[in-house]
């Protein structure tokens, strides 16, 4: 089993910034990849972006890319979410993913059905 924790939500003006942070504990070695959603209220949980902890650049979603940057910690088990210029639509509850299965590229784990643990989600509300 692998737990996930989530922290650093909260609430930010726009165009502000704000860093997630997410820790592995338990089997970490069985991971191949991190990934971070989001679900506003009312909507689907969506991909934000991803990576391989092997190696190899995060891939991200077109709705964050240039502002959001993954990036992680091996030795402590744990990836970030670095946020800039926030939008009053990035409020959301962000949630970080671990998967088990094994693809080449941060490209190929988009999808939910990916991963197979997940952390209980942190809140980050953008106010305008």
């Amino acid at each position: 089993q692998v737990q996930l924790v989530e922290s650093g939500g909260g609430l930010v003006q726009a165009g502000g910034s704000l860093r997630l942070s997410c820790a592995a504990s338990g089997r970490t070695f069985s991971m191949y990849a991190m990934g971070w959603f989001r679900q506003a209220p009312g909507k689907e949980r969506e991909f934000v972006g991803a990576v391989v902890w092997s190696g190899g650049s995060p891939y991200y979603a077109d709705s964050v890319k240039g502002r959001f940057t993954i990036s992680r910690d091996n030795a402590k088990s744990t990836v970030y979410l670095q946020m800039n210029s926030l939008k009053p639509e990035d409020t959301a509850v962000y949630s970080c993913a671990a998967s088990r299965k094994y693809y080449s590229f941060s490209s190929s784990y988009q999808g939910k059905e990916k991963y197979d643990y997940w952390g209980q989600g942190t809140q980050v509300t953008v106010s305008s």
